[in-house]
């Protein structure tokens, strides 16, 4: 479903940046009676914004006439992703140095969380995530601190439309235990993920606040490595990185 534009905007922007996404969520590509279905729009709507993206190679058509994410967007991705690195990188690298564990940028898109930034543990086994790549956000420390800076009723909205899977046994699938922990999330500033995603994997995250985009700090690394005790000693260390960041980016 497209989202309601806000006052001031121009709809057939909104309208074309709704249909790339739509078309991100489903995998990269999508048939254009997907797309109105998805979108809600009529299908002459669909034809005029998609034939304005396929010109301006945002879009491309596809053998079997689906259309896919097209080439544009590979640089625009590229320059976004630099802009975030350039300005966190120290930061992020920071965190590792202290705590010796992979740090994590993430932000909330949409429904959906995407990696931004990351400064790798120097740790043969460490933990890697796929910048620009959108996933659920209940499953992961990182979308628990996103998620906690909104109200319950927006963050049941997102459980709805994206849904819950369960990715481990220790992954929260109800709605109701998901909010009570953002709950201590808000209380604590901080919030936790114990084998939630991966079996052995252990997170960490605190909330970037006072920007103009929702972000969060994460930490990660393996159960062997994230102690109760190194937990404990990264918090304070979180916490003055992400306000660090959160000057940092509001620049």
């Amino acid at each position: 479903m497209a989202q309601q534009p806000r006052p001031g905007g121009v709809q057939s922007v909104g309208r074309a940046l709704d249909i790339l996404e739509l078309i991100d969520r489903s995998g990269g590509e999508m048939a254009l009676v997907e797309m109105s279905a998805s979108s809600g729009l009529p299908m002459p709507t669909i034809h005029r914004i998609v034939r304005t993206l396929v010109d301006r190679n945002y879009l491309r058509q596809l053998p079997d006439r689906r259309y896919a994410l097209g080439s544009r967007l590979i640089p625009l991705g590229n320059a976004a992703r630099g802009v975030f690195g350039s300005q966190s990188g120290a930061t992020l690298a920071d965190v590792v140095r202290r705590v010796g564990e992979t740090a994590n940028l993430a932000a909330l898109d949409g429904d959906m969380l995407v990696y931004v930034g990351q400064a790798p543990s120097p740790h043969a086994m460490r933990m890697f995530t796929e910048l620009g790549q959108h996933v659920h956000p209940h499953c992961r420390a990182a979308g628990k601190a996103l998620l906690a800076q909104l109200d319950d009723d927006e963050v049941r909205g997102i459980l709805d439309r994206v849904g819950m899977p369960a990715l481990t046994p220790a992954t929260i699938t109800e709605p109701d235990r998901f909010l009570d922990e953002l709950a201590r999330v808000r209380s604590e500033g901080v919030a936790h993920e114990v084998g939630e995603l991966e079996e052995g994997v252990v997170c960490l995250a605190a909330p970037v606040l006072g920007g103009a985009t929702r972000m969060a700090l994460s930490i990660s690394g393996p159960a062997s490595r994230m102690t109760d005790q190194l937990r404990e000693r990264a918090v304070p260390v979180l916490h003055e990185a992400a306000g660090q960041l959160a000057e940092e980016l509001a620049g």
